[in-house]
């Protein structure tokens, strides 16, 4: 049986290390390529630079890389529109917003926006970070409480939501 196009929107979300971003690059992949990544990490130390190199390694050529800390929506509808894009991750943007005192609710219309401008599909990797303990600092809480509101609008417009927990996809959406 022939695999199902991707949908114009698809958010993947799971916990650390439970496989989503392994899972957003094979749909992504599923597609012809060139395809675009867009990554929101910053290497700030020797351990994130080796996160980096890890996931850089296991892409095939055929990837275009975009380092987008901030302006995930300005990347999404200016450099890559026509191309089967990744974006990983939501929550490291988040924090990144958070950092630079950006406002995650006019970032996350602004995303809403590029995206429902695209010409071609669009995966999504974000944490889902409700489901431990709340966290014991105001800083952790609100990183917490933006993250999941962010969570809930993409999830609302996108096509197909899947969540991944230990390497195994569990379709929530489409």
């Amino acid at each position: 049986m022939p695999t199902p196009p991707l949908p114009q929107l698809t958010l993947v979300l799971g916990g650390a290390r439970s496989g989503k971003s392994l899972y957003a690059e094979r749909l992504v992949t599923s597609l012809p390529g060139p395809w675009a990544y867009i990554a929101t990490a910053e290497a700030f130390d020797g351990e994130m630079n080796e996160r980096i190199k890890q996931h850089k390694s296991r892409r095939s050529t055929g990837w275009v890389q975009h380092e987008t800390p901030l302006d995930i929506a300005g990347t999404l509808a200016n450099r890559t529109s026509e191309l089967p894009s990744l974006v990983d991750c939501l929550t490291l943007w988040v924090s990144n917003l958070m950092h630079a005192e950006h406002s995650v609710p006019d970032a996350t219309e602004e995303l809403i926006k590029a995206l429902s401008k695209r010409i071609a599909p669009c995966v999504i990797v974000s944490n889902e970070v409700g489901l431990g303990i709340v966290p014991e600092n105001a800083l952790a809480r609100a990183f917490r409480d933006e993250a999941g509101r962010l969570n809930q609008k993409i999830a609302a417009v996108a096509d197909k939501v899947v969540f991944v927990a230990a390497g195994l996809p569990l379709n929530l959406k489409g």
